[in-house]
């Protein structure tokens, strides 16, 4: 494991369900997925595209600071459009700049068009912290591998 693995590394261990909601559904029933899969953000595709990003922050500052009803409010009305996406090819790295950079917490993953996954700044720490322990393991096992016990 690298921070310069492709983003494709990842995906593969991963579960291959991506989650997403169209963007004529109502916030609650987008929030009420988001909360049985346990995600802080899902992707809104419409006709097989990918056309924008619902997070728990959009709801929190769209629909629960401005008064609306999550009931009578869409997915479409709040969504970010100006969605940040990243290729299988990609690096690590690559995503960790983008998120840090744009300020935000998942990205989807594109290939030809299609929406093949979600990265989340959670995987990415978690698969950098994982690159840097095997690191250590292999530095300890060389040292110690060199000095008679």
């Amino acid at each position: 494991m690298s921070p310069s693995d492709r983003i494709q590394a990842l995906l593969d261990q991963k579960s291959r369900q991506v989650w997403s909601v169209s963007s004529d559904v109502t916030v609650y029933e987008a929030i009420a997925v988001m909360s049985a899969r346990e995600v802080g953000a899902l992707p809104v595709v419409d006709g097989g595209k990918l056309v924008g990003m619902l997070s728990e922050r959009d709801y929190a500052r769209k629909v629960m600071l401005q008064g609306r009803s999550s009931r009578e409010t869409t997915v479409a009305d709040i969504m970010s459009t100006n969605v940040l996406t990243i290729t299988p090819t990609q690096t690590v790295e690559d995503g960790m700049m983008l998120m840090t950079d744009h300020r935000v917490r998942h990205l989807p993953v594109m290939s030809g068009g299609d929406l093949v996954g979600i990265v989340s700044i959670g995987d990415l720490v978690n698969w950098v912290i994982s690159a840097h322990r095997e690191e250590i393991h292999h530095l300890k096992s060389y040292i110690s591998a060199g000095y008679p016990a």
